[in-house]
């Protein structure tokens, strides 16, 4: 009996957020052009909500350049000879650098929003609704964009979560506005800010457990190592099963190594594809590293880590 062992060499070779990479910059071309229109536009009408809502918008720009970054390192680095797993983690990294991100402009959003509460601001006329509206819509077309990467990276759910953050801002300030302009209610411009910073925070919150669940390599979410070891365990051969790890290494890229000990005359070959088979089919892990032992090898199962 034959047993293909082959490795396609690219098989695993570009992250999930690499093949979102045009979206993202156009994504990112059309915020950062925006931006410059909305600071333009906040200083000509004197409009802090217009200002406000630029430099909201620059977190956009900088968490969409940051995604970029991390995905043209990582597919740079995977076409290389020597490849790592290092640069992959970059995106991962980049959604961490957006979370905090995030996490600060909600925060600096509810500290303004209710220093404002005694003291609202000037209601704004018709050119800061254009504006307001026009960028409403540039964040809707980066919205569509990434919405759907953000299913399946990490670092493009980051950027999603930005512009998602701004859409509800510039839904927030457009609605405010028109219920100012009609009913004088000053106060409801920082009851829509407290709104947007609870919005953003549980969400922020989420995607940096996210980044640091990876980046500290625990086990994939859903996958106990128990149970897993206890599978391998039970395959055709196999006596034991030691130095059993599995972590996430970037988005969608799941990764396991362990040494499986197996009986004297065991078909070395059937154990690996047994085992690489119920590792991808059961727990969605294409990339097992398995080393195979006879019975009577000491010394693999001593370590402690």
């Amino acid at each position: 009996m034959s047993h293909d062992h082959s490795h396609a060499p690219g098989a695993a070779a570009a992250s999930a957020g690499a093949r979102y990479r045009e979206r993202l910059l156009v994504a990112f071309g059309l915020m950062a052009a925006f931006m410059v229109v909305e600071v333009v536009a906040g200083l000509v009408t004197n409009s802090l909500a217009l200002i406000s809502d630029a430099g909201h918008m620059l977190t956009d720009v900088i968490g969409l350049g940051m995604a970029l970054a991390a995905i043209q390192l990582a597919s740079r680095a995977s076409r290389k000879r020597h490849r790592t797993f290092g640069l992959y983690r970059l995106e991962i990294l980049a959604a961490l650098a957006n979370a905090v991100l995030l996490f600060g402009v909600a925060v600096y959003v509810l500290i303004e929003a209710v220093d404002r509460l005694g003291d609202p601001a000037d209601v704004l006329g018709t050119p800061m609704l254009v504006v307001a509206v026009l960028g409403l819509a540039a964040n809707l077309v980066a919205f569509a964009l990434l919405r759907e990467g953000s299913k399946e990276s990490l670092n493009v759910q980051g950027a999603y979560l930005e512009v998602l953050s701004d859409t509800i801002g510039s839904v927030g300030v457009i609605v405010g506005a028109i219920v100012i302009q009609v009913t004088g209610w000053s106060w409801v411009d920082p009851v829509v800010g407290v709104g947007i910073g609870l919005f953003i925070l549980p969400r922020t919150w989420r995607l940096g457990a996210q980044a640091v669940r990876i980046l500290v390599q625990a086990a994939p979410p859903g996958m106990a190592i128990d149970e897993v070891r206890a599978e391998l365990g039970r395959l055709p051969g196999v006596v034991d099963v030691h130095d059993l790890h599995a972590w996430t290494l970037t988005s969608d890229m799941e990764v396991l190594s362990a040494h499986l000990m197996v009986t004297s005359g065991t078909d070395h070959h059937g154990v690996l594809d047994q085992a690489r088979d119920l590792l991808r089919t059961r727990y969605g892990v294409a990339h097992a590293t398995l080393q195979i032992e006879p019975d009577d090898h000491e010394g693999c199962d001593e370590l402690a880590w």
